[in-house]
């Protein structure tokens, strides 16, 4: 409670202290201020509705999480709530007639009370970054400031989140979509070159398997080696039990910590720390202790390497399977050829999608990218495949 004192505090004392040059509430009380219209209530309103769902989605958000990242939302919720104060001020009695909060702030609050993922906090960070008080005159620069520092709170927790999926999430994203691409264009590069349908569906499932097998293989070499190579790059605590029994006046301890990429200066400070010149770490900004964080850090984000091959298999193989369902239910022709086109161009757009909220772009714009490039590959093998039963034919 008193981290989070200190950050509502903090976050008061900006907007406390920020001179905004526009629309104040005390402005719109005054006997001489223009009467807002009914178009000015109906937009404070729906602002005032969507600061109360905001809020809420940060408190619900803050329910799943301890300590700072707890602490930080509820004063994110704290400083919604001192927009929702400007809004109702605006309003005054007209705020007792209330609107519904938009459409994506509800989606917002739902996922945040059933799920609370890096995905809520993804979509957070976009709708933050959408804000409309920079543009509206009714919206204090202050408000408008603090929701472009809400974006960059968000996307430093969205951050978060994403590096603790990083790693198995990649390899999930990667084997799921190769699946779809791959296997559609093997499915439709065999059927354009005349083979019978069995024929094609033998194909789709010996390339389900044989994918799968080499993309859970290629993810855990692949992340081994990742892991592998950090730990060979590791700084080790080595010195700790060599130091005492260096030579003072001979020795190669400056040269460690110049190797490690440490100034002259902390180098020397680390030696005199460790050959018992100096007592403690009195310079912690001279230590070299941040470094093992970081190197954890990214341990956490490249996964485990069976986790990276366990994921990848079953994606590619999720994937992978769709060209052929078709085939499966014992269509043929033409017509199967349309319908896995369908099904994996709707699941390319929603992996696409996906990946687009993970990266907090824009989820259409990833999804229709994806789409265009599995079916723009699944297109050109089957121009190749027709070419190709010709030539043979």
């Amino acid at each position: 409670m008193g981290q989070n004192h200190a950050l509502s505090s903090t976050g008061a004392s900006v907007t406390q202290h920020a001179k905004p040059n526009r629309t104040h509430p005390s402005a719109e009380s005054s006997p001489s201020a223009p009467q807002p219209t009914a178009g000015d209530i109906r937009r404070w309103r729906q602002y005032l509705a969507d600061e109360r769902a905001e809020a809420a989605v940060y408190r619900d958000l803050a329910q799943n999480r301890v300590g700072e990242e707890r602490a930080i939302l509820l004063a994110l919720a704290e400083a919604e709530g001192r927009h929702e104060a400007h809004w109702l001020a605006l309003l005054g009695e007209n705020a007792e007639k209330s609107r519904p909060a938009s459409l994506r702030s509800q989606l917002l609050g739902f996922l945040a009370r059933h799920f609370g993922s890096v995905f809520v906090l993804a979509l957070a960070q976009r709708a933050e970054g959408r804000s409309p008080y920079a543009r509206d005159p009714n919206a204090t620069d202050a408000m408008a400031a603090d929701e472009q520092i809400h974006e960059e709170v968000v996307r430093g927790l969205a951050t978060r989140g994403r590096n603790r999926l990083a790693g198995t999430f990649r390899a999930a994203v990667f084997g799921a979509n190769d699946g779809l691409v791959s296997n559609l264009s093997l499915v439709m590069g065999m059927a354009a070159s005349g083979v019978a349908s069995g024929v094609v569906l033998l194909s789709g499932i010996a390339g389900l398997l044989a994918g799968a097998m080499s993309m859970g293989a290629g993810e855990f070499v692949s992340v081994r080696s990742q892991r592998e190579l950090l730990a060979a790059t590791r700084p080790t605590q080595i010195t700790l039990a060599a130091a005492p029994k260096l030579d003072l006046e001979h020795n190669e301890l400056l040269l460690v910590y110049l190797a490690r990429g440490m100034s002259r200066e902390a180098a020397e400070h680390r030696v005199a720390e460790r050959t018992g010149l100096l007592a403690c770490d009195c310079d912690p900004s001279l230590s070299l202790q941040p470094e093992l964080p970081e190197a954890a850090d990214q341990h956490e984000a490249i996964g485990t390497a069976w986790g990276a091959a366990f994921s990848s298999f079953c994606f590619f193989a999720s994937g992978a399977i769709v060209p052929i369902l078709p085939f499966l239910f014992g269509m043929t022709g033409v017509a199967a050829l349309v319908v896995a086109g369908v099904l994996v161009g709707l699941a390319l757009l929603v992996t696409g999608g996906i990946v687009g909220l993970l990266s907090g772009t824009s989820p259409l714009t990833r999804g229709l990218r994806q789409l265009a490039i599995g079916l723009g590959a699944a297109g050109v093998t089957y121009l190749l495949g027709l070419a190709f039963g010709t030539v043979v034919g």
